[in-house]
């Protein structure tokens, strides 16, 4: 059953119609600090954009820049088949040697896996360059839905010298890759990375959760141990309204 849509009307009997204000910052601003108070939970769903501007008096045009900019914020997501939902804030992960995992955990995200492949195949160059072995070489490779308070956030893809093939998919559904390796003794010491954007492909828009061909932001990283071997190669992309890369610039 669907869960039931609320929109808080309560905070809205008093908008300044006639002021300098525009109406759809005065939604936006009290609806943004309904959700940040927990005044309306994480999950919740909104009614829709019709149902919001009949209640209001208000025009569609005005509810939906309202709403939007609440999406650009991260607070809400749109969702096809639910609707228009309440999530914690979109992620922001500054440009450290850690795992997704790792960083939703840190700012009170509940994450969550779904292990779309895993499976043992030969390492293309490409692949066999970053890991530093023959290509052709057998490596494990492993494809990953990351979810962030139940919203897809990402799309993981991972090759891993043939020494890791026996980490299960029922471990990755429960750890962080890094978590996992770090179990088994490995110390990650350094990776070089990338960081750019490019349209979805293939089903990455239907796993994301966004329009086809929408844009996604893009991460490529081989992480390397103490001794200089490298441990793993990653691609992963993002869902930009749900995700954002910081980092720190410090003057010379």
């Amino acid at each position: 059953m669907a869960e039931e849509a609320v929109w808080p009307a309560h905070l809205f009997m008093d908008l300044d119609r006639t002021g300098p204000v525009p109406l759809y910052y005065q939604v936006s601003s009290r609806l943004e600090e309904a959700i940040r108070a927990g005044e309306i939970p994480t999950g919740a769903r909104l009614e829709n954009e019709i149902a919001i501007a009949s209640q209001l008096g208000l025009s569609r045009p005005t509810i939906r820049r309202a709403i939007q900019e609440l999406v650009d914020k991260g607070l809400l997501v749109r969702r096809r088949g639910i609707g228009t939902q309440v999530v914690q804030g979109q992620v922001t992960r500054e440009v450290e040697l850690t795992s997704l995992y790792e960083d939703l955990k840190s700012s009170h995200h509940e994450p969550g896996t779904n292990v779309l492949e895993r499976e043992i195949r030969p390492a293309s160059d490409a692949v066999a360059e970053a890991l530093g072995i023959t290509p052709g070489s057998d490596v494990l490779y492993l494809r990953r839905q990351r979810l962030t308070d139940g919203v897809s956030v990402a799309i993981l893809e991972n090759h891993l010298p043939i020494d890791f093939a026996d980490i299960t998919a029922e471990q990755l559904r429960e750890h962080g890759l890094y978590q996992l390796l770090r179990g088994r003794g490995v110390a990650i010491r350094v990776a070089k990375q990338r960081i750019g954007a490019r349209s979805a492909k293939g089903d990455e828009a239907a796993i994301l959760d966004i329009e086809k061909g929408g844009p996604v932001l893009t991460m490529e990283r081989v992480a390397f141990d103490a001794s200089g071997k490298a441990i793993e190669h990653g691609y992963h992309c993002y869902r930009p309204d749900m995700y954002a890369f910081e980092t720190t610039l410090v003057a010379k």
